[in-house]
């Protein structure tokens, strides 16, 4: 299965985050569709790989869209690799995977160029994982993305190795929790500076990692992290 682009989707119980990542990322905002549940984040240039959705139950979270060239084999494929169908609709099929990360896998529509970021960008999204699925479920978003594993300095961490111009980078993240989850990461050339912007903007600073990262938390009670990585590393 070729993954030819990378969307993640901020999903809450209403849309009362939706200005905050507006002005987080400064995209705008396409209009709703599907009964008003969902939009995109419209960067200025490049390609979408943001979308809100409006899902009617919490907490707030993330997942991701896998887009391919040949939907109904990719489904094949992914639960052949383990993943559990949750849905199929036409052009989208729901699963997740074998820790119970929810995903889609949809038909690509052709996107492919990355946008830019010149202080900041959202840049990957963390697979949290406790140590009981994280061998097994690193073993899944690997065999299905194709992506070779690289390491971090850091124990906790490891990450896929994306693809030239993918927006999205996956980043895993060994954790002493007992349930799997995702969240999303920024890149920016200044942390402080970034989060001090966020907090201004109605986040609130929920953990600090001196020199690496910080953990916060936007409106809907949502965690996601600013990183010190720079935005147009790999």
């Amino acid at each position: 299965m070729a993954v030819r682009w990378m969307t993640g989707f901020l999903d809450a119980p209403d849309r009362a985050a939706v200005p905050f990542w507006q002005a987080v990322t400064g995209y705008g905002l396409s209009d709703w569709r599907e009964d008003g549940t969902f939009a995109t984040l419209l960067p200025a240039a490049g390609d979408a790989f943001l979308r809100v959705q409006v899902v009617g139950d919490g907490p707030a979270r993330v997942h991701l869209d896998l887009h391919v060239d040949d939907l109904p084999a990719a489904s094949y494929g992914a639960a052949a690799l383990g993943a559990k169908l949750v849905e199929i609709a036409e052009g989208l099929t729901v699963l997740r995977s074998p820790a119970g990360l929810l995903f889609c896998l949809v038909e690509w529509s052709g996107e492919s160029v990355r946008p830019g970021g010149r202080h900041s960008l959202v840049d990957q999204v963390c697979l949290d994982l406790p140590e009981a699925v994280h061998d097994r479920e690193v073993e899944f978003w690997a065999a299905l993305t194709g992506w070779e594993r690289g390491f971090s300095d850091l124990p906790e961490f490891s990450y896929l190795v994306r693809p030239a111009g993918m927006p999205l980078r996956l980043l895993v993240q060994r954790t002493g929790g007992t349930v799997a989850g995702m969240h999303l990461d920024l890149a920016c050339d200044d942390v402080d500076a970034e989060v001090a912007r966020h907090a201004g903007l109605g986040a609130r600073v929920v953990r600090r990692v001196p020199g690496d990262w910080t953990t916060l938390e936007d409106p809907a009670g949502r965690e996601y992290c600013v990183t010190g990585r720079p935005p147009f590393r790999t």
